[in-house]
């Protein structure tokens, strides 16, 4: 068998090379997330427990080796485990591997991951961990580096990349109206849901600058991803747009793994010739033949994918588009999307709490600080991603509610109450490292960057005015573990 019979081609050799290394390093930056924060946040003493969760919700509407047992310390080891064989892939050890094993450490990367996810509820409910998923299905079927790569699986890659930036611009044309007038980017540096370092100089650009920059996402969303469907050189003008405005993203704003991931599955559109100009150190290999039955994959995968394309294909034609959406439980085949509207005004609470016993007197109110999103008004906005604190990006949309409307953010000042170690790990500082404090309060603050002229005076990067109480001073009544008002 030739290994060019319109199934494998080793023109590609290299943009398989580069998105395998790329994901394996995304999947490792994402289940070191789940090691670091899952067991304050969902485990069993956690924010959301996921075993309530697993009580509560059937296996088939989210599939997950946790229905068999869940546990923190099983959390760790299925983790752990993520960690190991990500970093393995990373490194090049499964690339000597037979193709049978080689696909079963990607398939138990994806089992493993799809486990986390479908227990994580609110904590997990982000438009990239279902781009993860469906990248790192895929993945399952590109094959080792000494094998030439299955071309359709490129397709597939590039259908699902236009399914991420198309559907995201249309999103954008349906949604709210600054994206037809060329005005969102007035607000959205600011009002972003964690900025970055330099998303205060992107804010303060001149306002016919960010009106190109609207213009230009259109052109990505809209038009660059059309581009994806023709050969060598149309695909490598589209990819080379894609990669370029998911950089300005990058550099503007903090969204965890989207960015990173997105431009991985843009080299999708580069064949080697292309992705030999920035990288001439790397030769491709002789390459091997798949085995006969491989085909035979291949083309069960790709009935597959046809089928469960229906609906996300629709959804992109439907007035009523969803934006970041499952059709189906493991994540396959998804409908994607990002910031239909943009808020123009940025609110923040702000955590504190007191030693007084009586918090309707006049007393010392310490903050809590988170390690991402903005709280003293003089710290830099961290630069975190692709790394996710997903803490942080909560408080963005509880900012926007009420508490209630958001069960996790109640039990997360009952464990400021109790100095809980794990929860307090996820924040910057505490502010009560001796004894935890009496009572907590939240308060919602008015959040702008600061002016160049009030940098000078200050030296506050933001510049903050008091909204309202978000929640009034709390303690843990004396008979249970429950908060209660003051008063």
């Amino acid at each position: 068998m030739s290994i060019v019979d319109g199934w494998v081609q080793p023109a590609y050799w290299l943009s398989r090379l580069v998105f395998e290394r790329g994901l394996a390093a995304i999947y490792l930056i994402a289940f070191l997330t789940a090691v670091n924060q899952f067991r304050p946040l969902l485990g069993e003493a956690g924010l959301l427990p996921a075993p309530r969760f697993i009580a509560q919700v059937p296996f088939r509407l989210s599939p997950s080796l946790f229905y068999l047992r869940y546990s923190d310390r099983l959390l760790v080891v299925v983790a752990g485990l993520g960690v190991l064989l990500s970093a393995g892939i990373v490194v090049g050890l499964a690339d000597v591997a037979p193709l049978l094993l080689w696909m079963l450490v990607w398939l138990v990367l994806w089992v493993l991951y799809l486990s986390i996810v479908n227990i994580g509820q609110t904590f997990y409910a982000f438009g990239w961990e279902s781009l993860l998923l469906e990248a790192g299905f895929f993945a399952i079927f590109l094959g080792p580096a000494w094998m030439a790569p299955p071309v359709v699986v490129i397709w597939m890659l590039r259908w699902l990349l236009f399914r991420v930036e198309f559907g995201a611009g249309m999103i954008k044309l349906r949604g709210d109206p600054c994206w037809r007038d060329l005005t969102c980017l007035d607000y959205h540096h600011e009002t972003q849901p964690m900025p970055n370092p330099l998303s205060r100089f992107f804010h303060h650009l001149p306002r016919r600058m960010h009106r190109a920059e609207v213009f230009g996402n259109h052109v990505a969303q809209l038009v660059a991803p059309l581009g994806l469907a023709f050969p060598q050189p149309i695909s490598d003008v589209a990819g080379v747009v894609i990669v370029l405005t998911q950089g300005w993203l990058v550099l503007s704003g903090n969204f965890a793994w989207l960015n990173a991931l997105t431009i991985l599955c843009a080299v999708a559109a580069f064949n080697n010739a292309a992705l030999g100009a920035v990288l001439p150190f790397v030769q491709v290999p002789a390459l091997s033949a798949p085995p006969a039955w491989y085909n035979a994959v291949l083309i069960a995968l790709t009935a597959v994918v046809l089928l469960l394309s229906f609906a996300p294909a629709r959804n992109l034609l439907s007035r009523r588009q969803l934006m970041n959406f499952s059709f189906n439980p493991v994540h396959l085949v998804n409908a994607y999307g990002a910031f239909g509207s943009i808020t123009r005004v940025r609110y923040e609470i702000i955590v504190e709490g007191t030693s007084a016993t009586d918090p309707a007197t006049p007393v010392e109110w310490r903050e809590y600080e988170f390690k991402g999103k903005p709280g003293n008004p003089r710290r830099i906005p961290a630069q975190v991603a692709p790394y996710h604190l997903r803490l942080d990006w909560l408080m963005w949309f509880a900012a926007m509610a009420s508490p209630q409307q958001h069960p996790w953010f109640i039990a997360f000042l009952v464990k400021l109450l109790q100095n809980d170690r794990a929860t307090l790990k996820l924040l910057r500082t505490n502010p009560f490292p001796q004894a935890p404090p009496a009572f907590v309060r939240a308060r919602l603050y008015r959040y702008r960057f600061s002016t160049a002229r009030e940098r000078r005076e200050t030296g506050n990067w933001w510049m903050r005015d008091l909204v309202s109480d978000y929640m009034p001073p709390v303690r843990i009544a004396s008979d249970d573990s429950r908060p209660s008002d003051h008063g």
